[in-house]
């Protein structure tokens, strides 16, 4: 199973071309354990499915426009899972990282990898500076994957990281503000996300992006993340047209 490989459902387009579309979309997908425990299958199941799922949607952001995409793939939390849980995850990890070397090489999509990696195997922290450096001259949308990613733990890391830029004499105290705080974060750079999608119909934002959502647009839809097609994404993206973000103004 090729990490980007592409499946049947693709015959699917729709005119995006009449709404003003967000430029960076985080989409955290959600429920997979649930899809394959309703089907009596073992939850590593659900992963490998809602992986598909994954690749089929960031394709098709990348090909309406999306300039950004930020996935949530592993949490900080989700090491409290059972260990064979775990351990599955690591080897699908794994697999699709060490495919996505030959197969996404025709992508014009930038991969980034946000969250701590020290926490994962010598051979998997390869794969993603691999999987980085193959991609980075690339100039089309930016794919965030988080992997052992909490925002909590981001918000502190750069607090850390600004202490000792202070200590050192890089900064000053004086130089604190929102963007500096912002600059110290994973996702450095970029746009905050104007629209965040859940799937499974859970109202929790989970520890995801807390810094970057102080003004993002939520949708929420009552679909388990294997089971997310295209035209859910379509629906989101329309939902989102049709806000109107005043950023605490009128």
């Amino acid at each position: 199973m090729a990490f980007f490989s592409r499946n049947k459902e693709e015959n699917h387009s729709a005119d995006l071309s009449d709404i003003q579309l967000p430029v960076h979309v985080g989409i955290i997908m959600d429920g997979n354990g649930r899809w394959a425990k309703r089907r009596g299958l073992p939850r590593k199941a659900g992963h490998s499915e809602g992986a598909k799922t994954f690749r089929k949607i960031t394709r098709y952001c990348s090909e309406v426009g999306i300039k950004y995409l930020t996935v949530y793939a592993f949490s900080t939390e989700n090491w409290k899972r059972p260990q064979d849980e775990v351990n599955s995850l690591m080897k699908l990890f794994k697999s699709y990282l060490e495919e996505a070397l030959s197969d996404f090489k025709d992508d014009d999509i930038i991969v980034k990898f946000i969250g701590d990696k020290s926490h994962f195997t010598e051979d998997l922290q390869q794969l993603m500076i691999e999987n980085e450096g193959s991609s980075k001259n690339r100039s089309g949308m930016v794919l965030n994957i988080a992997m052992n990613y909490g925002s909590r733990d981001e918000i502190v890391r750069a607090v850390k990281n600004i202490c000792a830029d202070v200590k050192q004499g890089k900064i000053s105290d004086s130089d604190i503000n929102e963007s500096l705080i912002s600059n110290y974060l994973y996702t450095a750079g970029q746009p905050d996300p104007d629209l965040i999608i859940r799937p499974s119909g859970e109202y929790r934002i989970s520890n995801f992006m807390l810094w970057q959502a102080a003004y993002t647009e939520f949708v929420i839809m009552n679909k388990l993340w294997p089971d997310f097609q295209k035209s859910d994404l379509d629906e989101a993206l329309r939902i989102y047209s049709h806000r109107s973000r005043r950023y605490g103004g009128v």
